[in-house]
């Protein structure tokens, strides 16, 4: 059973990613049939809250270093709750716009980047079974978001969908996340941060570190790859002559899947270290999109697609803090995972967009290479990072 302060946690990421990330794709087409602005005007909108959310990624870092991160989670757990419950006001564009680029803001500072760093910090690696607890529970999100939103909008309204979810994060995910967050704030065990194995990079000079640049551009490229694909999957499966029911069973196949890859990271424990995974994690990110250029041969790729692409992004959000302290230190942790995260939540904010210019400028089969060459520069680039920062730790420990 997990401790009390990690289940809290599980809960309110639970609860916030379905009031928050999710309800937009919930009631997207609720909004285009009501308003008839076209798919593409609404989906900016939720593409700007993402890049609003990668730039004030570092702000909420420093925060957490500065010992406010159970105030800062809870605050915007409750700001993020107001302005969902302030969309079921809008009716005109701007409006739209300008809630979800705050919600965008309030993101930054309660979703799993602020969370897996606080605990990352308290407890170092070691904090990753913890990480992996919230992410089997938040993981079923969208199996809240997506039922609820549209049951709730089909009786009453989208607005008044969005008035309930609104509640539920102000009510129920925001008490839950402060009493997590302080719990694991004043954890009387936290990690002694002169005994962290990487010593390098403190202050503000990890930004002069080579591996802290690779690692990031490490994490967009995966970041890319799985929003790119994801968003443009049932076009590219189309594209391969792939029935429509089939391709939305392969993408509703994916879910269980990363739910799969957790489950696995549990039984493995330590026995899996995260560098391992992370190269299995672009490996098999190569392998599902060679499925993917195969799906048109038969059932069996498509499932093979499946099974590889979403045990390797169900697994990335673990392991990306326990990286970020074995490569880059422990010291001043909340500013270098906030840093790292604005690179990784601005990479999957582009994809999308940079997906259709591709398939415009070259169709689906440019699409599909390029995202292979996502992957295998992502392993290249974590590599990289890797080396370098192993080699500065024997150069220190040999002075």
């Amino acid at each position: 059973m997990p401790e009390r302060a990690v289940l809290y946690l599980a809960i309110a990421q639970t609860l916030i990613w379905a009031s928050s990330s999710y309800i937009f794709a919930a009631l997207l087409l609720w909004w285009e049939a009501d308003f008839g602005w076209s798919r593409s005007t609404l989906t900016g909108a939720f593409t700007a809250a993402l890049l609003t959310m990668g730039i004030c990624s570092p702000i909420a870092g420093k925060m957490i270093d500065r010992g406010h991160g159970a105030f800062m989670m809870w605050s915007c757990t409750t700001l993020t709750g107001i302005f969902v419950g302030l969309l079921s006001l809008t009716t005109e564009i701007w409006q739209f716009y300008a809630l979800w680029i705050a919600i965008g803001v309030t993101m930054s500072g309660c979703l799993y980047e602020p969370c897996f760093s606080l605990i990352t910090k308290a407890r170092g690696p070691q904090g990753r079974p913890n990480i992996v607890v919230i992410t089997l529970l938040a993981g079923f999100a969208s199996t809240l978001s997506f039922p609820l939103g549209n049951a709730l909008a089909e009786a009453f309204g989208w607005r008044f969908a969005l008035q309930v979810f609104c509640a539920i994060a102000i009510l129920v995910a925001a008490p839950l996340m402060w009493l997590g967050a302080r719990k694991i704030e004043k954890d009387p065990h936290k990690i002694d941060m002169s005994a962290a194995k990487v010593k390098t990079g403190q202050g503000r000079g990890y930004l002069y570190l080579p591996e802290f640049w690779f690692l990031g551009l490490a994490f967009a490229c995966g970041a890319m790859l799985q929003q790119l694909t994801v968003n443009h999957l049932l076009p590219i499966l189309t594209d391969r002559n792939v029935l429509r029911d089939t391709a939305v069973l392969a993408a509703a196949f994916i879910g269980p899947m990363q739910v799969a890859g957790r489950i696995a990271m549990v039984a493995a424990g330590n026995r899996a270290s995260n560098h391992m995974v992370a190269i299995m994690s672009f490996t098999s990110m190569a392998i599902s999109i060679t499925m993917l250029m195969l799906a048109g041969y038969g059932v069996g790729f498509i499932a093979g697609f499946a099974i590889f692409f979403g045990a390797a992004h169900g697994v990335v959000s673990i392991v990306r803090p326990g990286l970020t302290w074995e490569i880059i230190g422990g010291e001043n942790f909340g500013a270098k995972s906030g840093a790292l995260a604005s690179m990784f939540s601005i990479g999957g904010a582009i994809a999308p967009f940079a997906g259709a210019l591709i398939w415009q400028a070259g169709g689906y089969d440019t699409v599909l290479v390029f995202l292979a060459g996502l992957a295998l520069l992502g392993l290249t680039l974590y590599l990289a990072a890797n080396a370098i920062s192993t080699r500065r730790n024997h150069t220190e420990v040999s002075r």
